[in-house]
């Protein structure tokens, strides 16, 4: 059974971890000169969010895969950043048992999931990631993946 948030969602996109990994990774420039456009054009509409999830799996990344790694200062600006810029929506009770019927009914990984519920629940009917199947929609969700050659950021509006 899915637990709803109540009303509707003043937010249309929802940021995967994918996002901001690029726009710090130093090894994939076009990836990172497209997670930056991203991040300026969603700044601009100021209708995008993020989970919680994704800026602590950020600052795993950061610290641990990413070549070279990043300086603990520099993410912390970068998350503060990131705080500033956009609403955090917290990880719920709702948000892991929601997730677990993503991961049952859909076949996603868990951490998948837990995005895909945080978009369904706050209602937020895009998630922007390369980790779906871009244009494929669970549940009211739509996946699009911001780094495929067909994207247009001019597409993203209000």
């Amino acid at each position: 059974m899915a637990i709803m948030v109540s009303g509707t969602s003043k937010f249309r996109y929802l940021l995967d971890t994918n996002i901001i990994v690029y726009l710090n990774d130093p090894q994939d420039i076009v990836r990172q000169m497209r997670a930056n456009q991203l991040i300026i054009r969603l700044k601009t509409l100021q209708n995008a969010a993020l989970p919680a999830q994704v800026l602590a799996e950020f600052i795993n990344v950061a610290v641990r895969k990413l070549k070279p790694h990043m300086d603990l200062r520099a993410i912390e600006q970068q998350i503060e950043g990131y705080i500033q810029d956009f609403t955090v929506l917290p990880l719920t009770q709702e948000i892991v048992i929601e997730a677990l019927q993503g991961v049952r009914n859909y076949q996603f990984s868990y951490y998948d999931a837990q995005i895909w519920a945080v978009a369904r629940l706050h209602q937020i009917p895009i998630v922007l990631s390369e980790d779906f199947n871009s244009g494929s929609t669970v549940g009211q969700v739509t996946f699009i993946n911001p780094f495929d050659n067909t994207f247009d950021l001019t597409t993203l509006f209000p």
